[in-house]
């Protein structure tokens, strides 16, 4: 099993930053693939971002790209989201999430962290 606790969610104006971090513990050696979502009231959760074990693939939904940065220690077992420029449409519960070796699925997530951008 592996557990997921984000921090570093809050209220922010819009145009200001924000750093999401992840800490993953158990057994984050089998962990290969990792995400940020977010889901917004009355929405579904969708994809922010993914990235695979040591950092050499990544990928970004096309509403952040450009804004966030992700990236992850797989020494300290932490995963990070730098979002910058947000925007209003960007308030949403977000949550990293974790992939298996040879997993099709994201098959562990974390509890979430609520991130509020202001006009």
């Amino acid at each position: 099993q592996v557990q997921l606790v984000e921090s570093g969610g809050g209220l922010v104006q819009a145009g200001g930053s924000l750093r999401l971090s992840c800490a993953a513990s158990g057994r984050t050696f089998s962990i290969a693939l990792m995400g940020w979502f977010r889901q917004a009231p009355g929405e579904e959760r969708e994809p922010v971002a993914a990235i695979s074990r040591g950092g050499g693939r990544v990928w970004y939904s096309d509403s952040v790209k450009g804004r966030f940065t992700i990236s992850r220690d797989d020494d300290a077992n932490t995963l990070n989201l730098d979002m910058n420029n947000l925007k209003l449409e960007d308030t949403a519960a977000y949550s990293c999430a974790a992939a298996e070796n040879g997993s099709a699925k994201f098959d562990y997530w974390g509890q979430g962290t609520q991130v509020t951008v202001s006009s």
